[in-house]
């Protein structure tokens, strides 16, 4: 019998985020003939417009609208996420700031096992999950064994799905307000405040087509001068990991990362840079990737659509030098 699985959908501005798509993928993996429907919370048109985005790739929509949901709380939206979902279903949550906050106390009301952070699942065996996790900053996977026969709450690391072209399949659209607001609302003791937008520097990274990112490979702030050469060369900008912030050599709006941007570029080229997930889940929109690095076993691979074993202080000078002999000739 295929399961039934139920994927929460992240949204910003009335435009879903790409994870949703990312979850068909996982859900495909843990049951091929898995029923997916999507949940979206909200309120008003940007509710609304997420809701008819979404549901050209999903069969059904669930939509749970509510003025106090206008910017989500975890807190507020776990009772009504309780009321809705049906027992022993498995529901999936982008593995984001938000995620591990609603995800863990999810997972204890509907009585279901939790599952953080999976990667990679490779099926189901009598009635246990086959699920792949990372540790050690990726250095390490881990094969977990879960029983979810009576349900479960995963959540999904974003970048490590595939994700699902659009299959346009018009899907319905379902109210889920009244029922999800049976009783009223509860946990009102979060509130919203405000959005403080972070400090855009002389470069917006958000919406550069192409970027040439540096970890701490690069070694020493005297050799950051070849890594702008190169992003030059490539009509790129020039983006870093978090060390590189820490150590002050950029200013933290040059940073991709979950204490940093979100990017979506078209090219991202990762120089010296690991690849832990606090990274790469902040890379959008499917880029093409090209990673260097002198360790063969760094995560970055994983993600990479070109992967270069080298050291990137002898590789982007050779690299820059050819592409401006190809500009020349």
């Amino acid at each position: 019998m295929a399961r039934q699985v139920f994927a929460y959908i992240i949204h910003k501005d009335g435009i879903a985020d790409d994870t949703a798509l990312e979850m068909i993928a996982a859900a495909g993996k843990i049951d091929p003939d898995a029923s997916v429907t999507a949940v979206v919370a909200g309120a008003g048109s940007e509710l609304a417009s997420v809701c008819n985005e979404v549901a050209s790739s999903f069969a059904e929509v669930w939509k749970i609208d509510n003025q106090a949901l206008a910017y989500v709380n975890a807190e507020m939206l776990r009772p009504m996420l309780v009321r809705i979902l049906p027992e022993r279903g498995i529901v999936l949550i982008p593995h984001d700031h938000f995620g591990m906050d609603l995800a863990p106390g999810l997972s204890i009301k509907l009585d279901a096992a939790y599952l953080p952070d999976a990667v990679d699942f490779e099926g189901i065996d009598e009635g246990k999950l086959k699920a792949v996790r990372e540790e050690h900053t990726g250095q390490v996977s881990t094969h977990v064994l879960s029983d979810i026969s009576e349900g479960a709450v995963i959540t999904i690391r974003p970048g490590s799905f595939k994700a699902e072209e659009s299959k346009s399949s018009e899907g319905n659209v379902v109210d889920k307000t009244a029922e999800a607001m049976e009783g009223g609302l509860l946990g009102g003791a979060r509130r919203f405040l405000e959005i403080v937008e972070a400090e855009v520097g002389d470069v917006d990274i958000t919406k550069s087509d192409i970027l040439v990112s540096v970890g701490r490979g690069i070694e020493d702030e005297d050799n950051m001068e070849i890594v702008f050469d190169l992003a030059e060369a490539m009509g790129g900008d020039v983006s870093c990991s978090r060390p590189i912030v820490d150590a002050k050599w950029l200013e933290k709006s040059r940073q991709v990362g979950t204490s940093g941007q979100t990017v979506k570029p078209k090219v991202y080229m990762a120089l010296g840079i690991s690849g832990a997930f606090q990274h790469v889940g902040s890379l959008k929109g499917s880029p093409f990737v090209i990673a260097i690095n002198k360790n063969p076993r760094a995560p970055i691979f994983q993600v990479a659509d070109v992967g270069i074993v080298d050291d990137i202080l002898d590789f982007i000078p050779e690299l820059t030098d050819r592409i401006n002999d190809l500009k020349s000739a």
